[in-house]
């Protein structure tokens, strides 16, 4: 059983910077990739960012050279530095992990989400 805890999220200006964290907890597990999706009100969930296990990097066109993710393995923490923050970033950014352990294959799991606000 993996848990998934976010924190990070809050209210900025337009311009700057917020960074997120999302550590899994639990045991006899292996994470394979994690990252950040968000969802903002009425639109559809979108992957925001990502890492593989073996370092390989992802991003959405929209935030590539603003938003950084970055890991710490051996804390099984990931993190998303924000820049530059627009208005247009402001939504719920939920924390995801693909994660094995014993004989089970990989699955998904979620944290409950985290809102960013982005206004003057």
């Amino acid at each position: 059983q993996v848990q998934l805890v976010e924190s990070g999220g809050g209210l900025v200006q337009p311009g700057g910077s917020l960074r997120l964290s999302c550590a899994a907890s639990g045991s006899n597990f292996a994470i394979y990739a994690m990252g950040w999706h968000r969802q903002a009100p009425g639109k559809q969930r979108e992957l925001v960012a990502r890492i593989t296990g073996g370092g390989i990097e992802n991003y959405a066109g929209s935030v590539k050279g603003r938003f950084t993710i970055s890991r710490i393995n051996a804390k099984n923490t990931v993190y998303l530095q924000m820049n530059n923050l627009k208005p247009e970033d402001t939504a719920v950014y939920i924390c995801n992990a693909y994660i094995g352990g014993g004989d089970r294959s990989p699955v998904d799991y979620w944290g409950e989400g985290t809102l960013v606000t982005v206004s003057s």
